[in-house]
């Protein structure tokens, strides 16, 4: 654990940003290096697998809070709306987590080869989980790192590392879980390709009709399990979706208030300032000038748990 510490904090003083989020040239891996406490970030996260290594993270799903230490590891298993708060922090013992995104390809052959478990109902499996991490996985952590000092090796070794990790995954304490995400006909597989058209297209009006067809459910039940699963009616998750989008563009592209709102799909600026108002609690202008006067509190949608 230490040696992946020692790794993680001098990777992330070469190449962090501003929110000390540190991205690599090895896909899907990216870390969190941050030596003090800072206010709420909002985002959504890929499915992945966050190891903390040191510091503590509150996560607010929905009207589920959780806070996750050092040892802990944060399994996302869907794209999910997260509200985000680094609690523990210093100079001496910063916040350190390591991120890998699931492969959900991987996950499922792995998952059909390994064979089925006993699972509860698909509607009732969570998406949010925490674990304690195991050794194994702090290993795959460890060789996905040391690539960053071999690139040559990358294209060779990547592939058995990933496979590697999400074994352990599906063979650990949330693996019953895990194989209900990745089950083609469960609800949050089903879910996941509506989620995609929303994602790729949330600055158009979606009618609820394709992706109700796109989840091979009905209306009644589509609403019914977009909302167990991510907190939000398919509408609420499209606003955040936009929200969080023009608030990226204001800080780190220059956009006006006005701008970015048209620019993410909204056709009334008023309209908008107050939905940005009613998330963020305060004005997009206020908040945005507010933001640009001190380091960026803003992190990328598929950050190290940063959110």
């Amino acid at each position: 654990m230490n040696s992946l510490k020692q790794a993680v904090r001098a990777y992330a003083s070469r190449h962090a940003n501003g929110d000390g989020l540190a991205l690599t040239p090895v896909s899907g891996l990216r870390m969190m290096c941050l030596e003090a406490p800072v206010g709420d970030l909002h985002s959504v996260y890929r499915p992945l697998i966050c190891l903390v290594l040191q510091g503590a993270k509150r996560l607010t799903v929905g009207k589920e809070i959780q806070i996750f230490s050092a040892g802990q590891s944060v399994i996302v298993g869907a794209d999910m709306p997260v509200v985000g708060r680094i609690v523990q922090a210093s100079q001496n013992e910063p916040y350190l987590a390591i991120a890998v995104e699931l492969d959900m390809v991987v996950l499922r052959e792995l998952a059909a080869h390994m064979g089925s478990l006993p699972a509860g109902r698909p509607s009732e499996m969570t998406t949010l989980f925490a674990e304690d991490t195991e050794t194994a996985l702090l290993n795959c952590a460890s060789r996905l790192m040391h690539l960053l000092d071999h690139p040559e090796a990358t294209s060779i070794l990547h592939p058995g590392i990933m496979r590697e990790l999400h074994y352990w995954l599906l063979s650990g304490p949330h693996g019953t879980a895990l194989r209900a995400l990745a089950d083609p006909d469960s609800h949050a597989s089903r879910l996941a390709a509506a989620i995609a058209i929303l994602r790729a297209e949330y600055r158009s009006r979606i009618p609820m009709e394709r992706l109700s067809a796109e989840a091979s459910m009905s209306l009644t039940s589509f609403h019914k399990h977009f909302k167990h699963m991510t907190s939000l009616t398919p509408g609420q998750y499209q606003k955040r979706l936009r929200l969080i989008e023009a608030r990226r563009l204001m800080l780190d592209e220059g956009f006006s208030a006005s701008n970015a709102a048209f620019e993410v799909g909204y056709e009334s600026v008023s309209q908008f300032t107050r939905e940005y108002g009613r998330l963020f609690q305060v004005p997009p202008k206020r908040d945005a000038l507010r933001l640009r006067s001190k380091p960026a509190l803003i992190e990328e949608e598929s950050e190290v748990c940063s959110n």
